[in-house]
C-alpha cells in the first residue's frame, strides 16, 4: 500500500468513526429518539467559574493545587536538567538549554541585549507557568478525579484569580523597572507639571500671553499623564481577561465538541487548544517584555 492510499484509508476510517460516534452519542441519539450508546453517552459541558474546594474543611482550591503542581513540574524539570551539567548537552539538558536560548533570543529582539538580562527571569517564568497550566488541562483525566463531588484539579488559567495575580506581578515589575531605570523622570510620564508651573510663573510676572499658553499646554500635559496612568492600570484588566477568556472559551469549545461528536473530532480541538495555550503564554510574556521596554526607554519626541 502506497503512502497516499494509507493516508486516505486512515482519513476514511476517522471519518467513519466520527459519524458513528455522532449517531451513537447523546446528540445523535436525541435526534433519533433513542437512548445513546453507553460508551458514547457524554453529558453536556458544565462550566463552573468559581474554583472548587475538594477539601471541605480546608480552604484549598483545585486551581491552587494545579498551580502548585505546575510549579513543581517546572522546578523538577530544570533541577534534573542542571543536575549533571555537561559541556556538550544531551537529553533533557539539551532541551532546556535550547528552550532558554530561544526565549532569550526572542526577548532580546524586542528589548535589546542589555535589558534582556533584567527581564528574562520574569518573562520566562510567566511563559512557562501559563503554558504548563494550559497543557495540564488537556491531559486526559486531569479533571475527572473528584473529591467530595468536586474535581481535585482544574486548569489554573480558567480561574480569574490566577490571571489577575499574573497581571499584577507583571504590571508591578514593569512599573518597578521603569522607576528604577529612569527615576523621577518616569513619574513625569503620569504627572508632568513643569509646563503648568512655568505658565503660572509667567502669569505671576505679568506675562499674560506666555502664561496662558503655558498654562493651557500644562493642563493638556496633565490630562495626557492622567490618561497614561489609566492606560497602565487597564493593562491589569486586559492581561487578565485576555488569558482567562481565551482559556475558558477553549475549555467550553472542547467540551461542546466532545458532547456532539465523542470520537476523532475532539482530538482536533485538543490540538488547537494546545496551540492556543502556547500562543496565549507567548502573548502574555511578549506583552510584558514590550511594556517593560517602553517603561525603561526614554521618551521619544
Amino acid at each position: 500500500m502506497t503512502k497516499s492510499r494509507l493516508v486516505a484509508t486512515m482519513a476514511l476510517l476517522a471519518l467513519a468513526a466520527a459519524i458513528a460516534s455522532f449517531i451513537g452519542g447523546s446528540v445523535g441519539s436525541a435526534i433519533a429518539g433513542r437512548e445513546p450508546v453507553s460508551l458514547l453517552a457524554i453529558g453536556p459541558p458544565h462550566l463552573s467559574l468559581p474554583p472548587g474546594r475538594p477539601f471541605l474543611s480546608f480552604p484549598l482550591t483545585n486551581t491552587l493545587l494545579a498551580s502548585w503542581l505546575s510549579c513543581a513540574v517546572i522546578i523538577v524539570i530544570f533541577l534534573l536538567a542542571a543536575r549533571r551539567g555537561q559541556l556538550v548537552p544531551t537529553g533533557l539538558q539539551n532541551f532546556v538549554e535550547y528552550l532558554c536560548e530561544f526565549a532569550s533570543s526572542f526577548i532580546e529582539e524586542m528589548v535589546g541585549k542589555e535589558q534582556e538580562r533584567r527581564m528574562f527571569p520574569i518573562v520566562m517564568t510567566v511563559f512557562l507557568f501559563v503554558v504548563v497550566n494550559a497543557w495540564f488541562g488537556l491531559v486526559p483525566g486531569f479533571e475527572t478525579l473528584r473529591l467530595n463531588g468536586v474535581p481535585l484539579l482544574r486548569s489554573a488559567n480558567t480561574d480569574i484569580n490566577v490571571p489577575i495575580m499574573l497581571a499584577l506581578v507583571c504590571v508591578g515589575c514593569v512599573e518597578y523597572w521603569g522607576l528604577r531605570s529612569r527615576g523621577r523622570a518616569y513619574l513625569g510620564t503620569f504627572l508632568d507639571y513643569r509646563e503648568l508651573s512655568t505658565g503660572l510663573r509667567c502669569l505671576a510676572r505679568g506675562r499674560v500671553r506666555d502664561g496662558l499658553v503655558g498654562s493651557f499646554y500644562g493642563l493638556l500635559y496633565m490630562a495626557v499623564g492622567f490618561l497614561e496612568l489609566v492606560g497602565h492600570a487597564t493593562r491589569i484588566v486586559s492581561f487578565s481577561f485576555r488569558l482567562f477568556g481565551n482559556m475558558t472559551a477553549g475549555v467550553v469549545l472542547t467540551g461542546v465538541a466532545l458532547f456532539i461528536v465523542p470520537l476523532v473530532v475532539p482530538t482536533l480541538f485538543y490540538g488547537l487548544e494546545a496551540l492556543f495555550g502556547f500562543v496565549q503564554a507567548l502573548v502574555f510574556a511578549g506583552l510584558t517584555a514590550v511594556f517593560a521596554y517602553a517603561a525603561v526607554s526614554p521618551p521619544q519626541h
